[in-house]
């Protein structure tokens, strides 16, 4: 101990070490660090379509599960957020525990390549010492500045989001390398110290240097980020493969509390995928590492003393992981029989009931949380027309215990629509591409728009009901044509969800030419009733009913031709004005006459 506290102070005092030095070094790691946060979030965002693609062919094959998250890690640069995401895919039950295994350990190698990145700043090219030498222009203090200021030009000037992200990977890379410079030119002067290296020996204690890297790892909540770190402190000629290894095994622990803390709050499935990630990498650590000292100690590979650079720590971070993968694989069963052990099923089994799961920990990749709101507002449609469908049959054949499934049914849709609507505004927040802003706000409006659709199922079946308790009926001619506005009810409805629930924009088109024709109908219905009234064959009291159905037939059309419109209106990348949108459709489209006339002749009305 005495050892320890003379050693830090002869580094404090050194003459070396002063307030700038210390000052250098922390803007060193402020700016690494912001650099690979701005890198990050532009991958995630110009990635996020990618993404979608690719996590939509999940499969139950654990190799392809790993190729999976190799590839999700390498492009997003970062584990921590690959695992916090299938946490939140595994609460969702978009993907299976079986699925996440493979996903996690693909994402322990993927994150080594930022490893790689950040040891290009230690880069030296032989034969670049002098000043017009061709080679020098090789070097990473030549081409980062370039990088830069490129990435600068596209932020400011590209007019394009595409654009815009590469400039910001561009700028956030080359700013992460600057700080990585900085770091790197601060620690230099601990070669001078001597006891900055005796200082350092201590974490050649295995339990010392693994709770080195864990602790650093969990401060800035990333592994690359403390790799980086390490590799910066190799400038100083005192880390030695000895030090780094244990280091470099513990900050592999430490990247698994994001998942953890990401966890809380989740389902037990969710809980498991972040126990599976930990559980390897603690199982990892342990059997590399003691694999290692035991062969070490028999053979003597004579590397710990043996001073490392950036690249060591690199090739250490790789090589690592992918013994650990190939060690852990095989029984990547017993790691999901270890974490269901460890978070038990209970007898009673909490569920949602509106079978909507939501997760917050998707806001990492918003490409990703609209997908699932997406899924979401898929089952908030079939709620709502299945609803107004379930009421239109009341009019013809009314059954009380259908009647509360429609007002049951009202009130899901009232609940999902919160919940959907809640997430995406916090989405919105989160999300900065223009195609995800377009999707935020059109699946905002078709919310709105399917909810409007149940509270018109409520009002029907209330109709439906009142002509039960009041014990009366339409005329023969008022029940024919009541009957062809529902057929055409039933399908601008069908083709409305149909549309927007499979994106078939050829049955989305097809809603506003039917929506146009059973305005006609209820024309034509209020007149020809109109003429009843006047002939007593019908009276006032039928009249109101005829009115309030009519009028929620006309209002259901309405609220699918916004959906229709909505969808067909975004997917031509235009601003959402629907009032201008289907003025257009209307007074323009040859198409659109000739489907109204099919509609027309399709649901007649006689004169």
């Amino acid at each position: 101990m005495q050892n320890l506290l003379n050693n830090l102070q002869a580094v404090f005092t050194h003459e070396s070490v002063d307030v700038f030095m210390v000052l250098n070094l922390l803007l060193g790691l402020a700016l690494f660090l912001f650099g690979m946060d701005v890198m990050g979030d532009a991958l995630k965002k110009s990635a996020g379509n990618r993404l979608k693609i690719i996590l939509g062919k999940l499969t139950s094959n654990k190799f392809k599960g790993f190729l999976l998250g190799l590839g999700v890690t390498a492009i997003i640069q970062s584990s921590s957020a690959t695992t916090v995401m299938v946490v939140g895919f595994v609460n969702s039950a978009t993907m299976t525990l079986a699925q996440a295994v493979g996903v996690i350990l693909g994402a322990n190698v993927g994150t080594a390549v930022t490893a790689w990145l950040t040891a290009m700043t230690g880069m030296e090219v032989a034969g670049a010492e002098g000043a017009m030498s061709i080679l020098q222009y090789f070097k990473p203090d030549f081409w980062m500045p370039i990088l830069a200021i490129v990435g600068i030009v596209f932020c400011m000037f590209a007019k394009k989001n595409r654009y815009k992200q590469v400039g910001f990977i561009l700028l956030g890379f080359g700013v992460l390398m600057t700080g990585m410079n900085i770091m790197s030119d601060a620690v230099a002067v601990f070669k001078e110290i001597p006891e900055f290296g005796n200082l350092l020996v201590m974490f050649e204690n295995p339990f010392l240097g693994i709770l080195a890297g864990t602790v650093l790892t969990a401060i800035v909540q990333s592994s690359s980020a403390s790799v980086g770190i390490l590799q910066a402190l190799t400038a100083s000629g005192a880390i030695s493969y000895g030090i780094a290894i244990p280091i470099v095994m513990g900050q592999n622990i430490g990247t698994c509390v994001t998942a953890m803390l990401s966890s809380m709050g989740s389902s037990k499935n969710g809980k498991r995928a972040a126990l599976v990630h930990l559980y390897f990498n603690i199982i990892s650590v342990v059997v590399v590492l003691s694999g290692y000292y035991i062969l070490d100690a028999m053979i003597g590979f004579g590397l710990n003393s043996v001073t490392a650079n950036m690249w060591d720590i690199a090739i250490i971070h790789t090589v690592f992981k992918i013994i650990a993968v190939i060690i852990m694989f095989p029984f990547t069963n017993l790691l999901v029989k270890l974490a269901t052990v460890s978070v038990p099923e209970t007898s009673k089994k909490k569920k949602d009931e509106d079978g909507l799961v939501l997760d917050e920990r998707l806001f990492i990749t918003p490409a990703v949380a609209v997908e699932q709101a997406e899924v979401a507002a898929r089952k908030m449609a079939v709620a709502s027309c299945d609803a107004m469908d379930r009421a239109l049959m009341l009019l013809s054949n009314y059954d009380s215990k259908s009647a509360d499934l429609v007002r049951k049914c009202e009130d899901d849709v009232d609940k999902m629509e919160d919940k959907i609507g809640s997430y995406l505004v916090k989405l919105a927040a989160k999300n900065s591409s223009g195609e995800g802003s377009r999707e935020i706000t059109k699946l905002l409006h078709l919310i709105g728009d399917f909810e409007r659709i149940s509270d018109h199922a409520v009002n029907i079946a209330e109709s439906a009901e009142e002509m039960r308790d009041k014990q009366i009926q339409f005329s023969p001619a008022a029940q024919k044509e009541i009957s062809t506005m529902v057929a055409a009810v039933r399908e601008v409805l069908w083709n409305a969800r149909e549309g927007f629930i499979n994106d078939d924009f050829e049955m989305a088109a097809s809603v506003e030419p039917l929506e146009e024709v059973i305005d006609d109908l209820r024309d034509a219905i209020k007149l020809h009733h109109i003429v009843r009234l006047q002939n007593n064959e019908c009276t006032m009291e039928m009249g109101f009913i005829l009115s309030d159905l009519l009028t929620n037939c006309e209002r259901v059309a309405d609220h699918c031709s916004n959906i229709a419109g909505c969808m067909l209106e975004l997917s031509q990348d235009k601003a959402l004005d629907m009032h201008k949108y289907l003025y257009d459709v209307k007074h323009g489209s040859p198409e659109f006459d000739r489907r109204f006339q099919e509609y027309k002749e399709k649901y007649p009305i006689e004169d």
